[in-house]
């Protein structure tokens, strides 16, 4: 395959379908932030240390700088602008926000789909499971524990309401 040829991809972004041209070495941070213009996804270090880049990919956290925009294809996709609803701010953006668990906010929208993907798959994770599944995501401003503090209350809200609802 020709390096400058483009691959045609469709995929669900934020429950909407989009399509796409992509170049085969293009990830799928450059995809998301700069040509579809959503600015949460955000790039720290560029090889998947920081978590900043953090999306949800057929809810599991992955980190957007890591993955190439052509495995997008066929895949559910969310990122922090897809978390919140017509009817207001998901519980983990409202928990985040009453824990201040927010300083300077740049690792916020990945730290908030790290969470999302383990409340997903775990239901309400212990502290412990929070802090392994939060591990790749790093945060120069606050301590962490008002982080953790902040997932576990959101997981105790989101129990028991069905998926769509928040």
């Amino acid at each position: 395959m020709n390096p400058e040829e483009k691959i045609r991809i469709s995929f669900r972004l934020n429950g909407r379908e989009v399509e796409a041209h992509v170049l085969p070495g293009e990830t799928a941070l450059h995809l998301l932030r700069e040509r579809l213009g959503l600015r949460g996804v955000k790039e720290g270090c560029g090889i998947g240390e920081c978590g900043a880049c953090t999306i949800v990919v057929d809810k599991k956290a992955v980190n957007s700088c890591l993955m190439l925009a052509a495995q997008l294809h066929g895949c559910e996709v969310l990122t922090v602008e897809g978390l919140e609803s017509p009817v207001g701010l998901h519980p983990l953006q409202e928990a985040f926000l009453e824990h201040d668990a927010i300083q300077c906010g740049y690792c916020t929208p990945g730290m908030l789909l790290s969470a999302y993907a383990l409340i997903v798959s775990r239901g309400v994770p212990t502290r412990e499971e929070i802090v392994r599944a939060l591990a790749g995501n790093l945060c120069r401003c606050t301590g962490y524990h008002q982080i953790v503090d902040a997932v576990q209350d959101a997981a105790r809200r989101m129990a028991g309401k069905e998926e769509g609802r928040w």
